[in-house]
């Protein structure tokens, strides 16, 4: 099958879900092309970029100036040299009658660019609502072929939302072939949106278990427990909250927290750490390659993934980091948030908590450093439910009996 795959950004490196689906659908012996607006422009890169030569299968379009004068030079140029490949999809980006704005700024006109003298596709599979609104516009004006599928994973039906309303996805639902969202949680946001139940598969995201060994947790000699929390620094996952809780312990149990990763929040926090005066507990990392990353989780204990909805009510999907952990034989502990309890059962695979409850996040992590003998059959439960439920293996299988046979199964 040739599939397309529309995304914003390409590589991104907190966005490991797409990658395991492209280098997946590889691996099947499918031909797959990336459409992104930019790349991501991060200090790391995930190895399975240059191992599968992904940068010269993805396609970018060309930058629109901001200085109007300057925009319209330029498109000219474009249109001189573009135009022999497909003047009717050139031309009914223009449409300024049909499609107002985004026609007359040309916006339009840049993003189709990439396209052009492409072959129809057996699929196009759009990553985020936002990304699947723009997949119907360029069938519309067959820019690309192909039966449409948009895959929700939490900002897109959440934030998104709050900013342009619930209507927004009125045609998308209505013109999309199929519909996945990640989670029981997203599936529900869906039908209250008002979308067709029958459109709807619900398809999680996954890791890949090979990658990840288990090994069962057990207390060291020196006695320390080591926390980590790997994520974005941004509002949404809570890492504030596994300060304050992991500062509640600090002083009279012999505990460490990493933090992994980078963000808009990172001086908030670190001013947070001086300020609750643990600076010799609580570290951050800085971002870390995929191998990096799972060294660290080998050195932990325990995950600490304390999510929130934000301000702005941007929520998680079900954070891949906890799949990593599990995988590996970590107890974790996270929150009510999301579709994240319908990867940890409480009690048995790990904690849930409240939101914000830094107390009830103390507790649990208290617990747990009281009671290492429980860590390895935490972890083996969350090992199980994995590898049964989060595997890509058994995802991108699936994953490609739905794309052979999309009416079927949304009817299923």
């Amino acid at each position: 099958m040739r599939i397309a795959f529309i995304v914003t950004a390409f590589p991104a490196l907190s966005e490991t879900f797409i990658l395991n689906q492209i280098t997946g659908l590889i691996d099947r012996g499918h031909e797959v092309d990336i459409y992104a607006d930019y790349p991501r422009h991060e200090p790391k890169l995930h190895p399975d970029v240059e191992k599968y030569d992904l940068i010269n299968c993805t396609y970018y379009p060309p930058r629109r100036p901001d200085n109007k004068l300057l925009r319209l030079l330029k498109g000219i140029g474009l249109l001189a040299t573009n135009y022999y490949k497909s003047p009717l999809v050139l031309l009914r980006s223009l449409n300024v009658f049909k499609y107002g704005k985004q026609a007359r700024s040309l916006m339009l006109f840049y993003k189709v660019i990439p396209f052009l003298r492409k072959q129809p596709y057996d699929i196009i599979h759009c990553h985020f609502g936002m990304n699947g609104i723009r997949g119907v516009l360029w069938r519309d004006i067959g820019a690309l072929q192909g039966k449409l599928i948009t895959t929700f994973y939490g900002y897109d039906i959440s934030v998104y939302l709050q900013e342009f309303g619930d209507r927004i996805y009125d045609r998308l639902f209505d013109a999309a072939d199929l519909l996945f969202p990640i989670s029981k949680y997203m599936k529900s946001r869906l039908l209250k949106l008002g979308c067709n139940e029958q459109k709807i598969i619900l398809h999680r995201i996954g890791i890949d278990c090979k990658k990840f060994s288990f090994a069962p947790r057990q207390l060291r000699s020196d006695g320390r427990i080591r926390v980590v929390t790997i994520a974005r620094l941004v509002e949404k996952k809570g890492v504030e909250y596994g300060i304050r809780a992991v500062a509640k312990l600090a002083f009279n149990q012999n505990i460490e927290y990493n933090i992994v990763g980078d963000g808009p929040l990172r001086e908030d926090l670190q001013r947070l750490i001086q300020e609750l005066d643990v600076s010799d507990v609580v570290k951050l990392l800085g971002w870390k390659q995929q191998q990096e990353i799972i060294e660290i989780l080998n050195n932990s204990d325990i995950l600490l993934a304390p999510s929130v909805t934000s301000r702005e009510s941007d929520q998680e999907g079900t954070p891949v980091v906890l799949m990593e952990a599990m995988a590996m034989g970590l107890p974790v502990v996270s929150t009510l948030h999301s579709g994240i309890p319908e990867l940890i059962e409480n009690g048995v695979s790990g904690f849930l908590v409240p939101e914000r409850d830094v107390s009830a996040l103390a507790e649990k992590l208290s617990y747990l450093s009281e009671h290492p003998e429980s860590w390895s059959e935490i972890g083996k439960n969350g090992r199980a439910y994995v590898e049964e439920y989060y595997s890509t293996d058994k995802l991108n299988d699936q994953l490609v009996e739905i794309y052979g046979s999309p009416a079927r199964h949304s009817l299923a």
